[in-house]
């Protein structure tokens, strides 16, 4: 962690690098930083970048005692991503869900090209999170008691701490519907096997499952589901150069990408609300079995169960390919 008041004296490798005269390349190639005696980082363990204490560097370069970083917890110390999860008691990956609640986004800072947070903002959305202890269940004849953008956060911490936890657990914890429970873990397993699965393309969903300790009794929708998430993963780069067309004819308000679905386990469709001037449709929908198509309503483009609907009364299928550039695309919108 960054002790509170020493932001300023942090370093990057770079910046280290650039202190003794040598490329970054060089320095790195060199590992003079895993020299005996060389300060430790004040990035966590296992941290992607490294950061260093500047004062501490100096002293050891200089051949001067290192001198010792506080040790008193502060609630203005900066936390990565490690540590802020570790004061939780989530995972990290549990934490980048944590990240996006307003308190979290207002405090956020970067220092050598890292997020990190106070301690202070940290311990104060521990506080205001809705603990297990909030809810018993959920009562009959009333809605779900979590907040709809809390519960894939919530569930995570709950799969995090129990792998094989079931739905009927999830519901007892959160106070949720039993399909709502089910519907949130389906979907968690689901991300998480199509990530392993992105990185290790020989895994098969049964395989990434039973790494995770999913057991297989519970995950015969998610290995289902996950390997349209790959799909889904593997069309992100080309749904983002569509965005960036559609948003440069004008047709949409920012370049932001589709919205990716997933209306049945196996099928992957993604939504693409024309909010712009004067736009050719209201929305666009593609569909991985058939393409780009035009949709008559913002607020409801698909059709129930995701059925192709047939082309006429503003409905178009704009090209036989079912990847067209993005340039193709946008010039069959104003055929």
């Amino acid at each position: 962690m960054i002790r509170a008041g020493r932001r300023h004296l942090v370093r990057t490798l770079a910046d280290l690098a650039a202190q003794q005269g040598v490329s970054p390349q060089r320095y790195a190639k060199l590992k003079p930083y895993a020299a005996p005696g060389f300060p430790a980082p004040v990035s966590a363990v296992g941290a992607r970048r490294r950061l260093y204490d500047g004062e501490q560097v100096d002293a050891y370069l200089l051949g001067e005692p290192v001198p010792e970083l506080p040790d008193q917890d502060e609630d203005a110390d900066l936390l990565d991503r490690q540590e802020c999860a570790a004061v939780l008691g989530v995972s990290p990956r549990t934490w980048d869900g944590y990240k996006s609640a307003p308190l979290l986004v207002e405090n956020v800072t970067e220092v050598g090209g890292v997020e990190h947070w106070p301690r202070g903002a940290v311990r104060q959305y521990q506080a205001s999170r809705p603990g297990k202890a909030a809810v018993t269940g959920r009562p009959k004849n009333t809605g779900d008691q979590v907040p709809r953008d809390q519960l894939p956060v919530l569930t995570a911490e709950l799969l995090d701490a129990d792998p094989a936890i079931s739905a009927a657990r999830v519901t007892e914890e959160l106070g949720v519907h039993r399909d709502t429970a089910q519907d949130a873990l389906l979907r968690l397993r689901a991300e998480r096997m199509a990530e392993l699965m992105g990185k290790d393309a020989a895994l098969t969903p049964e395989q990434s499952a039973a790494a995770l300790g999913y057991p297989a009794g519970q995950v015969r929708r998610a290995t289902v589901l996950a390997q349209a998430v790959v799909r889904a993963h593997r069309a992100a780069p080309y749904f983002a150069d569509v965005a960036q067309a559609v948003h440069r004819a004008g047709w949409t308000s920012t370049a932001t990408v589709p919205d990716v679905q997933y209306p049945a386990d196996d099928l992957v469709v993604a939504v693409l609300v024309l909010d712009g001037t004067e736009p050719p449709a209201p929305a666009l929908v593609w569909d991985e079995r058939h393409g780009w198509r035009t949709a008559t309503s913002r607020r409801h483009p698909l059709t129930k169960g995701a059925v192709p609907p047939p082309p006429g009364e503003g409905i178009r299928y704009l090209t036989e390919d079912t990847t067209p550039p993005p340039d193709a695309l946008t010039a069959a919108l104003t055929a």
